[in-house]
């Protein structure tokens, strides 16, 4: 009898060790920081209920009609006319209803205009030499190709992804222009100069910023593992490319004085930025969620204190979800509340490693993840890097990654751009245009620190 418990007490434990470690490599984007790209095999998807909706748009839903043009950027009007009835061949007369209207977008044939500039050359006859008048020095810093059309290039390489040989192949069908690659590359790195001082003002002021949402995704430089770092403020993100995913990079961005909230997942890094200066860390609920989740796959008891934990997050999320319908004091009374039932929950684990780890982790850092009840504009999950970084992720899978400092710079700024822009409603183009104007004139380059 004491041999038969001593061999079910051994294969129990042994049982467990294997659904343990079937559990860990069952780990995918829903109850992980896994990202989806990651998962190899998803699972099937959940059927519909009801009839499957038809393509297109549906019963009940309004129309989208998109508005005409104003008057202002109407270049030409065409009139069309009946010199006489179409039925009876009768004289017509002009009605009181106004004319049907269609309006076209059509490119000219030659979108572009080469300009030749010519610097005269005089002799001197008292002196014996030759004169040239000189140039203008913005046509001198811009080159071969102007501020507009270094705009167009610079945006179709870095904010629409595109390859020197794909903007090559569009400029020559289209414009008819035969640029090189080389002679593209160059006019990219005219942009990023002209960047350069817009980047920078971001780099100076985030420090300052009441709430900063950070995240970092994977970047590969010449076959070497750097890591793309996002930090995003209320009105602009700004991009940074390091060798480290460690929080000396914060520390080096933020310094050791900031003074803000910083919204993050549990990553090793932000833990410990934040033992060392002490700074206020709202950790996200939606990573915290994937972490509970992957309780559940576990053995009886883990499962069990996973599923009851994970019940008290979904009616947290459920108060949250219905914030317009409350008055503000019952929606804080609200949080209040199921903050408490949260770390109820968490309080009595089983004692098994993983659950003992997430009732640990709740007693060290229940305020991080609750931070959002007490300061007003702190968001619960970190949504809003990881949606920033989605552009990134693009660009790495499409373009391969960098190969020098060079390109590292100029992915840093135009991702900065091209965020930031659509953060603040603004047009990629116009901008970059602003920049290289100001640059090859002079002029202080436009900001991208909101008005």
């Amino acid at each position: 009898m004491a041999l038969i418990e001593h061999l079910h007490a051994m294969y129990g434990k042994r049982i467990a060790e294997l659904e343990a470690r079937i559990a860990r490599l069952e780990k995918d984007s829903s109850n992980s920081h896994k990202p989806p790209s990651s998962d190899i095999v998803k699972p099937p998807a959940k059927p519909r209920r009801g009839k499957k909706r038809r393509i297109g748009g549906q019963p009940g839903h309004p129309r989208h009609q998109r508005p005409p043009f104003p008057p202002e950027q109407v270049d030409r009007t065409q009139l069309h006319a009946l010199k006489r009835c179409p039925d009876c061949g009768g004289p017509l007369r002009p009605a009181s209803e106004p004319p049907r209207v269609l309006q076209q977008v059509e490119l000219v044939e030659r979108p572009v205009i080469v300009t030749e500039h010519r610097a005269l050359t005089y002799w001197c006859a008292h002196c014996r030499k030759r004169h040239s008048a000189q140039l203008p020095a913005e046509l001198r810093r811009a080159g071969l190709v102007g501020a507009r059309l270094t705009a167009l290039i610079a945006s179709l390489k870095g904010a629409a992804h595109a390859s020197y040989r794909t903007i090559q192949a569009l400029l020559s069908d289209v414009m008819g222009i035969r640029l090189s690659t080389g002679q593209l590359a160059r006019l990219v790195r005219k942009a990023s100069t002209a960047l350069d001082p817009a980047y920078a003002e971001l780099q100076r002021a985030q420090p300052c910023e009441a709430r900063l949402n950070v995240d970092e995704t994977g970047h590969k430089e010449g076959g070497k593992n750097l890591w793309t770092w996002c930090l995003r403020a209320p009105g602009y993100s700004l991009f940074h490319i390091d060798p480290s995913r460690g929080s000396k990079v914060l520390v080096e961005t933020l310094g050791k004085e900031f003074d803000g909230v910083l919204g993050c997942d549990y990553f090793s890094a932000y833990r410990k930025y934040m033992g060392d200066i002490g700074a206020q860390v709202q950790f996200c609920l939606a990573h915290l969620i994937r972490d509970v989740k992957y309780l559940t796959t576990l053995d009886g008891r883990t499962r069990k204190y996973g599923a009851r934990l994970l019940n008290r997050l979904r009616a947290l999320f459920r108060v949250i979800h219905r914030r317009q319908k409350m008055r503000p004091e019952r929606f804080e009374r609200a949080l209040k509340r199921e903050r408490k039932e949260i770390v109820r929950a968490a309080r009595h684990p089983p004692w098994t490693g993983p659950a003992h780890n997430m009732a640990q982790r709740f007693r060290q850092h229940a305020d991080a993840y609750f931070r959002f009840i007490t300061t007003p504009g702190v968001e619960p999950t970190n949504n809003l890097a990881e949606q920033a970084l989605r552009f990134v992720v693009i660009d790495r899978r499409i373009t391969q990654g960098t190969r020098g400092p060079a390109g590292r710079a100029w992915c840093e700024r135009i991702w900065t751009v091209s965020a930031t822009c659509r953060q603040q409603g603004r047009s990629v183009f116009e901008f970059l245009h602003s920049a290289l104007h100001a640059h090859f004139t002079g002029q202080p380059v436009p900001s991208l620190l909101p008005a």
